[in-house]
């Protein structure tokens, strides 16, 4: 199952931390003690790989320890959700829901270690459990008595028939006045329908008009509270044990072991065995195994193949011939095995390490083991404890990490706390690329606050961890979110860094920028670019790049620094509601005076006024993708959407009359989700008219004037 999003509900300083959307890989981001380790732990401990059992006096929330200690089976500790993925169809089978709502499943575990699963997509659809139905439910069937006695009321009838009519008449109201209760139970329903049962005689059901009807409401009582007293499917407890049993293992490390470059062999053999090691030898202990995994070598094997005569006989034995050839054969190999590894190291990690041609060599000197290091600047070997701490680390979690994703990390989520901060600012990038590659076997969350580990093509797969105003630890996608704490600016910092960075190393290129107001803009923007190139409706000679600046003054930085000496000032998308207008003012009055006509309104491509980048985008394509993302609302935003009108105010509207809280951060998350759905339909998904209008903006923005 692929992990979609989760929340940190209790857990040390963390209360409902806020839904965090997780990609193939995450970044969490944040200033010292802002919490991001506090996310990753609980989600650890959902489903861990190795240990990772719920401890009270780290795990349970000091603000309420007394009450989760004294029922931990009431609090829940961590909810996540998941996709089915191909276990869909066998969970609608089992459970008696669509295939549709299987293909989501909620996961909570609570502080006793118990779990509770929930389909949310299915939610509000199976009705009741046991206990009861709805008052709706009730009063529907208590309509449907009432309009058969009514039916059987206006039968023409004599005789016999008409004392039957009567009695039957008569039995319907006194069934109508038991349903009086605003809630219909189980057992109510059952009896209800045993008695209009025993109404009719067999095996003349249907023989008379009286009985037809009779059996009609019969038939309609069957088909409602059959529907609304099935059990939940979540309450089904083979439903649960597969989805559990399902769900993906969860791997921590704070601690990667970084290799020495002397290893004593008969305590890595004993090392390897033991199971009450601390935390550091332990990690030391896991990065050689997988290194002798990496190289096909043994620990054993190695040690034995070095052993001398004297290392097992008695010291006044004189060796025989034959004995002196075997003990050289097996050194022989030894050292073939030796060269073979280094040799295959050097080559594989070539493809990763680009800050140097490194040339590794493994040398065995009796029951020790060392690795030398030499690359093309400094040919000259040296132990790998004289390179660079930043080298070890990465060799270190190179080996653990391709090695262990094979096998016992096969299919995991890696939880990885602060990785590489001993690595220099380039090697943390291809740290990065290396997360990407990784991807393809596990999902990755880390926690970070380099700038370098950020990438900003990638800015949508970074959550910007804060302290709230109550001090707890929040996430969101808003990487613009400000708090009121300068002291939590930090996360914020990262990213603008990040960004920087970016656009700096864009501009090397040759690339055009764009200064846009906001993230969302960014999404929007590189969307239609890629759509409208794909359609092959324009051809930029340069990249276009969409740098968002927010406020007046950044805006007018960022074109200061990105126009340079020669080059006119960037152009500039802003949107007509009143913080675009009051941007756009500013800057004409100020860097842009002699320039207005390179900033450009989102007016001229919607067709109205007051629109936002939003606006671009076709009202049914963006209905959809809110209404994908609100689902649970009864009335769906494609319902109320009207054409000619900004849609960010309408979504606003929409949501205060659903109960819908929008977080700070939801316009972004609907940008990036329109990305996907847009990329993922192509071009043609969308009308003539629509093309039309981003071709004209695109044409004007590639447009290059003096």
């Amino acid at each position: 199952m692929n992990l979609t999003r989760f929340l940190v509900t209790n857990f040390r300083s963390v209360e409902n931390s806020g839904w965090v959307d997780v990609d193939n890989v995450t970044a969490l981001i944040g200033v010292n003690e802002s919490g991001k380790t506090n996310l990753l732990i609980p989600l650890w401990k959902l489903n861990p790989a190795v240990e990772g059992e719920i401890q009270p006096t780290s795990d349970y929330p000091k603000k309420n320890f007394g009450a989760v200690r004294h029922a931990p089976g009431d609090y829940c500790f961590i909810t996540a959700e998941f996709e089915t993925g191909t276990l869909a169809g066998e969970l609608s089978d089992k459970a008696g829901i669509s295939v549709e709502d299987a293909s989501l499943v909620s996961v909570k575990r609570y502080f006793n270690g118990k779990y509770a699963i929930s389909f949310p997509r299915s939610e509000g659809k199976a009705g009741i459990e046991a206990s009861g139905v709805s008052s709706e439910i009730s009063s529907e069937i208590k309509k449907r008595v009432a309009a058969t006695a009514r039916s059987i009321n206006d039968l023409a009838l004599s005789g016999q028939e008409e004392e039957l009519k009567q009695s039957v008449i008569a039995k319907l109201h006194e069934m109508g006045d038991n349903l009086a209760e605003p809630n219909l139970s189980a057992a109510k329903a059952s009896l209800l329908k045993k008695e209009l049962q025993f109404l009719i005689p067999e095996p003349d059901r249907r023989t008379t008009p009286v009985y037809r009807q009779v059996a009609e409401l019969l038939d309609e009582v069957e088909r409602i509270t059959s529907e609304i007293t099935k059990p939940s499917p979540d309450g089904i407890s083979n439903v649960q044990d597969m989805v559990i049993e399902a769900l993906p293992k969860f791997v921590y490390y704070s601690e990667f072991g970084n290799l020495d470059s002397e290893i004593y062999l008969p305590h890595v053999v004993q090392n390897l065995q033991r199971t009450d090691l601390g935390s550091k030898e332990a990690a030391k202990a896991r990065t050689l195994r997988v290194l002798f995994k990496f190289v096909r070598l043994e620990p054993n094997e190695i040690l034995e193949l070095g052993q001398d005569l004297r290392d097992s006989h008695d010291n006044h034995h004189e060796p025989t011939p034959e004995e002196i050839r075997e003990i050289a054969l097996k050194k022989r190999e030894r050292s073939i095995l030796l060269q073979s590894a280094g040799a295959s190291l050097t080559e594989k990690f070539r493809n990763w390490w680009k800050q140097g041609d490194y040339k590794f060599r493994f040398e065995a000197d009796g029951s020790h083991f060392r690795i030398w290091v030499s690359d093309d600047r400094r040919p000259e070997e040296v132990e790998l404890e004289s390179r660079s701490t930043g080298l070890q680390w990465f060799l270190s979690f190179y080996l653990v990490f391709l090695v262990e994703s094979e096998g016992e990390h096969q299919n995991a989520v890696l939880l990885l706390d602060e990785p590489g901060l001993s690595l220099h600012p380039l090697a943390q990038r291809n740290l990065s690329a290396f997360f990407d590659n990784l991807a393809n076997f596990n999902k990755i969350l880390y926690t970070t606050h380099s700038p370098f580990l950020i990438d900003a093509e990638h800015l949508g797969r970074a959550r910007k961890v804060y302290v709230s105003e109550n001090g707890t630890t929040k996430a969101t996608p808003d990487l613009r979110h400000v708090e009121k704490d300068p002291r939590q600016a930090g996360a914020a910092y990262v990213v603008h860094s990040a960004l920087n960075l970016n656009i700096g190393e864009s501009l090397l290129l040759g690339c055009q920028p764009v200064i846009v107001q906001d993230l969302s803009d960014q999404y929007y923007l590189s969307t239609i670019k890629t759509l409208l190139i794909g359609a092959n409706k324009i051809s930029p000679k340069r990249e276009l790049v969409f740098p968002p600046s927010g406020e007046s003054r950044t805006a007018e930085v960022i074109a200061g620094i990105l126009a340079g000496r020669d080059e006119p000032l960037p152009k500039i998308l802003l949107g007509s509601n009143e913080s675009g207008k009051r941007i756009s003012e500013e800057l004409k009055s100020g860097l842009y005076n002699a320039a207005e006509e390179r900033i450009l309104s989102t007016d001229t491509y919607a067709g109205f006024t007051g629109s936002e980048v939003e606006d671009l985008i076709p009202v049914s394509f963006f209905a959809q993708v809110i209404d994908r993302w609100e689902r649970n609302t009864e009335i769906p935003f494609a319902d109320v959407v009207a054409s000619g009108k900004p849609l960010v105010s309408q979504v606003e509207a929409w949501a205060e009359t659903q109960d819908v809280t929008l977080s700070d951060g939801w316009r972004v998350e609907v940008a990036k989700r329109s990305k996907e759905q847009a990329l993922k339909r192509g071009a043609s998904a969308f009308d003539h008219a629509t093309i039309g209008r981003w071709a004209r903006l695109f044409q004007e923005l590639i447009a290059v004037r003096n």
